[in-house]
C-alpha cells in the first residue's frame, strides 16, 4: 500500500506516460472512441479500488497542492489558441448554432435532473454540472467545475463512465449522419455555406527549451498570482468562490494572450495536456469502483440529455434552415471538444475543419461557466 505522497504522484505520472505512449504509438481502432484521459481515470481508480493507494495526509497534501497549482495554469495554456478575432469571422449564424447546441445540452441536464432527482444522491447536481461542463467544453472544464464545487469523487466516477460510453455512441452517430445530410438539408431547406474564408493559419515554431521554460514559468507564476488574487476577492454563495475567481482571471488572461504573438508560442497545447493528465490522475485516484451500483441511473440521465439536445437542434435547424454539417460539428465540438470536432468536420468537408477547431476553442472557454450555471440551476430544483 502506497502512503507516501511523492511515490503516489510518481505512480500516477508513470501510468499516464504508459497510456499516452499506447494511445499515440499504437493504432488500435477502439482508441478512437476511448480518450486517453478515460483510460487514465479507469486505471488510477482501479489502483485505488484494489488498495494500492492508502489514505494518508501525505497523499492528500501532495495531490491537493499539485492539482491546485496546475489547474489554473492548464486552463491558461489551453486558451492560448482561442483567438477571438478568428471566432468572430465565423459569422452570427454559425456562432448561434454553437450557442444553441451548448444551451440545449444544459437544458437536457435540467430536464433529466428534474425527472430523476428523487433517486439521486443529494450532491449529484454537482457531478452532473461537471458533466455538463465536459459536454459543452471538454475534460478540462469537467475538472475545473469539479474542483470549484467540490463534487464527490465517487460521483464524478459515474459521470466519467457516462461521458465515455455516450460520447462514443454519439461520435458514431455524427459520423453516420454524413450519409443522410443531403436529405436532412432538403427538409430544413438549408443553403450551402462556403468556408474558405475561415481557414486557420498556423505560424508556430518548433518546441524547444526556450518555449518550454517560458510556458512553464509563465503559466505557473500566473497560476500562483491568480490564486492569491482570487483568495482576496469576495465569495458569492456556494459557486463563486476563490477558485471561481482564479479560473475567471486566467480564462480572461488566456483570451487576451491568444490575440498576441505570445499566444503562438510552441508547446502550449502539449504542456496543457500534460497538466490535464496529471490532474485527471489525481482526481481518479480518489474514486472507488466498489460503489458503481448507481452508474446505470447516471447513464439513463445522459441518454435523456442527448435526446433533449437532438430534439432542440432539429427544431432549430428547421426554423433557421441550418445544414446538418453545421449541427453535427457544433454538437461534436461540445461533447467531444478538440479531439473529435475537426475529425467530424472533415467527414463532411475539409474546409469545415477550421470551423470545428474554432467551435472547440469556444467550448474550452465557455464550458466551465456553463457547467457552473448548470450546478446553480440544478441546486435550486
Amino acid at each position: 500500500m502506497i502512503t507516501d505522497g511523492f511515490l503516489y504522484l510518481g505512480v500516477l505520472l508513470g501510468l499516464a506516460a504508459v497510456i499516452v505512449w499506447v494511445t499515440q504509438r499504437r493504432q488500435y481502432r477502439w482508441l478512437k472512441y476511448v480518450p486517453g484521459f478515460v483510460l487514465l481515470y479507469l486505471g488510477a481508480a482501479l489502483l485505488n479500488t484494489v488498495g494500492v493507494f492508502g489514505e494518508s495526509e501525505s497523499i492528500e497534501t501532495t495531490g491537493g497542492a499539485v492539482q491546485d497549482a496546475l489547474l489554473p495554469a492548464m486552463i491558461l495554456l489551453l486558451l492560448f489558441k482561442c483567438d477571438l478575432r478568428k471566432i468572430i469571422k465565423l459569422g452570427p449564424k454559425l456562432l448561434l448554432t454553437f450557442v444553441v447546441a451548448a444551451l440545449s445540452i444544459a437544458l437536457g441536464f435540467v430536464v433529466a435532473f428534474a425527472v430523476f432527482q428523487a433517486a439521486l444522491d443529494s450532491e449529484a447536481y454537482k457531478a452532473l454540472g461537471a458533466l455538463a461542463a465536459s459536454w459543452t467544453g471538454g475534460s478540462a472544464n469537467l475538472v475545473a467545475v469539479q474542483s470549484i464545487v467540490d463534487a464527490p469523487q465517487s460521483l464524478v466516477g459515474y459521470v466519467l463512465i457516462v461521458d465515455t460510453v455516450l460520447y462514443s455512441v454519439w461520435l458514431l452517430l455524427m459520423f453516420g449522419s454524413v450519409g443522410f445530410a443531403e436529405r436532412f438539408n432538403r427538409w430544413t431547406k438549408a443553403r450551402t455555406v462556403a468556408f474558405d474564408e475561415h481557414a486557420v493559419e498556423e505560424h508556430e515554431r518548433q518546441i524547444d527549451l526556450t518555449s518550454l521554460m517560458t510556458l512553464i514559468g509563465f503559466s505557473l507564476l500566473t497560476s500562483a498570482v491568480a490564486t492569491w488574487v482570487g483568495g482576496l476577492l469576495p465569495e458569492l454563495g456556494d459557486v463563486v468562490t476563490g477558485t471561481t475567481w482564479t479560473i475567471l482571471i486566467v480564462s480572461v488572461l488566456g483570451l487576451v494572450i491568444a490575440s498576441t504573438r505570445f499566444g503562438r508560442t510552441a508547446g502550449s497545447s502539449e504542456l496543457a495536456m500534460v497538466m490535464l493528465y496529471v490532474i485527471v490522475g489525481i482526481i481518479a485516484s480518489g474514486s472507488d469502483f466498489s460503489s458503481l451500483a448507481e452508474a446505470p441511473l447516471y447513464l439513463l440521465i445522459g441518454i435523456v440529455v442527448l435526446v433533449v439536445h437532438a430534439a432542440v437542434l432539429a427544431v432549430y435547424a428547421k426554423l433557421a434552415k441550418v445544414e446538418l454539417s453545421n449541427l453535427a460539428v457544433a454538437s461534436t465540438a461540445n461533447l467531444g471538444g478538440m479531439a473529435s470536432a475537426p475529425v467530424v468536420a472533415s467527414a463532411f468537408h475539409r474546409q469545415m475543419v477550421p470551423v470545428g477547431v474554432l467551435f472547440a476553442l469556444i467550448g474550452a472557454f465557455s464550458g466551465t461557466f456553463i457547467g457552473l450555471a448548470t450546478v446553480n440551476v440544478l441546486g435550486v430544483i
